[in-house]
């Protein structure tokens, strides 16, 4: 036997042993994929192991990397494009662009998801945090949730589609953009919409970075469509004095005239008011909750004004259900003080404001002055309000979201919703074009354990990704 026969043997056994300590649950599950669960799960494996912080990490590599997958399906170059702000060839932050020829007889639909993550500190995780880790029925691994389970479902479905030589009525645009976590100092979306307005234009967008479906008790219950999102405001509240001596204390101590306007900050609450939007979210939820509850969202989705004495109960009942029913301001930053020994010279807090679409940023400022009552604290806005006017659903598309859904769980409520956050989807609706979240991944959201986005050991159900993955491509196939 020569040298290099003798180390293929060795290879082969070495690989026929690592087979045999394989769990035989493992080795069945890898073994009963489908090709197409195979593909989800191989993109969703590049994506979380190419790390794309922003500290250290790279959204052109990922970029690069997918580009190649979709030029080896035959997109043609021109319609893979990696774009983003020219800052050398070394860039580090730019985004994917990519375009499936249709036959022309509709606009372009629009595909959206981020492909940066909030940063993960590894000492803190119990698994390594960008390498994609399946274990007790999950993927861990930061993105999985936020939001790489989307970008992969995106891409996945349209190189399925190319294989099967599928020509959609109008072209279909994917964009998947950097700087949505923010840090890099550039968001992709409104980078493009600046910069290459004409390679993003559609008739509107799908955001696969909101919306989805709700579980109970681990049954499907609903599929929400993100049709609206509260708008970002954030206020910086400052009081100032000469300060001096810890020895001799002052009754203008900056600190005490700051937490004093921040207690009247917290005890206020800005009125109920719901849009088409949280009306239709109320009034199609009610058929899913306790009757006492479900009284409650119909008395508050009947009409512009809501029945205050309900929307006092379901904002009582749930923070969640408050933030829907009203524009939200908290402190989030503190800052104050120079020295132990010293009195406070200047105390510093922000106020993080989420307000529902359509308010003025100018007349919720003039409020908290006029909570703070205290001309010795000064209210300045921090950032610059991006209104993000709502998208009521279109019957067509809530008839395809219905058919689809049943076609892959069962028949259920599609709810429009809006973000009580915000997502990439403002600076579209900013732009005039319409934006509806959708996602395939069913979590039950008052399970802390399925909401681990931004935080340790993130995770998904390897079964919701897998469901996620067919339900994405009947979509698109049925748009």
């Amino acid at each position: 036997m020569t040298l290099r026969h003798h180390v293929r043997a060795i290879a082969t056994f070495a690989s026929v042993a690592l087979v045999a300590l394989l769990p035989a649950a493992a080795i069945a599950q890898q073994a009963s994929l489908t090709p197409f669960q195979s593909l989800g799960r191989d993109l969703l494996r590049e994506m979380v192991e190419t790390n794309t912080e922003y500290s250290i990490g790279s959204t052109t590599k990922l970029a690069d990397l997918l580009a190649a997958r979709f030029r080896a399906a035959g997109f043609p170059a021109a319609d893979v494009q990696v774009v983003g702000p020219d800052t050398g060839k070394d860039a580090k932050d730019k985004n994917l662009v990519v375009r499936y020829r249709g036959h022309g007889t509709r606009q372009p639909i629009l595909l959206i998801g981020h492909i940066d993550v909030v940063e993960a500190k590894r000492s803190d995780w119990e698994l390594d945090p960008f390498k994609l880790t399946e274990r007790d029925g999950h993927f861990y691994g930061r993105g999985t949730l936020d939001m790489k389970n989307g970008d992969a479902s995106w891409v996945a479905a349209l190189l399925r589609m190319k294989q099967e030589g599928v020509v959609p009525p109008g072209d279909i645009i994917l964009a998947l953009t950097a700087g949505e976590e923010g840090g890099g100092g550039y968001n992709g979306i409104q980078w493009l919409l600046t910069n290459d307005r004409d390679a993003i234009n559609a008739q509107y967008a799908l955001n696969a970075d909101a919306g989805g479906g709700e579980l109970r008790d681990g049954k499907p219950i609903a599929m929400d469509v993100q049709a609206a999102e509260k708008v970002y405001h954030s206020l910086l509240l400052t009081a100032r004095n000469p300060g001096g001596h810890s020895s001799l204390p002052r009754s203008d101590n900056a600190i005490y005239a700051l937490a004093a306007a921040l207690g009247r900050v917290a005890a206020y609450a800005f009125p109920f008011e719901t849009n088409a939007v949280t009306r239709a979210y109320f009034s199609r939820t009610a058929a899913l909750v306790p009757n006492d509850v479900a009284a409650d969202m119909r008395a508050v989705s009947a009409q512009a004004t809501p029945d205050s004495a309900a929307a006092a109960r379901l904002a009582a009942r749930s923070a969640y259900y408050n933030a829907l029913l009203r524009t939200t301001c908290v402190a989030t930053l503190i800052q104050g003080g120079h020295a132990e020994n010293a009195l406070p010279q200047s105390a510093t807090a922000t106020v993080n404001c989420r307000m529902m679409p359509g308010t003025d940023p100018a007349e919720v400022e003039r409020t908290i002055r006029r909570i703070v009552a205290d001309s010795a604290v000064h209210v300045t806005p921090a950032d610059t309000a991006k209104p993000s006017p709502p998208s009521p659903l279109p019957a067509a598309l809530d008839e395809t979201m219905q058919r689809t859904t049943a076609s892959v769980w069962t028949s259920l409520p599609i709810i429009p919703s809006m973000e009580t956050g915000a997502t990439d989807g403002l600076y579209l609706r900013n732009a005039g074009m319409p934006v509806y979240g959708v996602s395939g991944l069913f979590v039950d959201p008052n399970n802390s354990a399925d909401t681990r986005a931004h935080g340790l050991n993130e995770r998904i159900a390897v079964q919701a990704f897998y469901d996620q993955l067919e339900f994405t491509y009947r979509l698109l196939k049925a748009l």
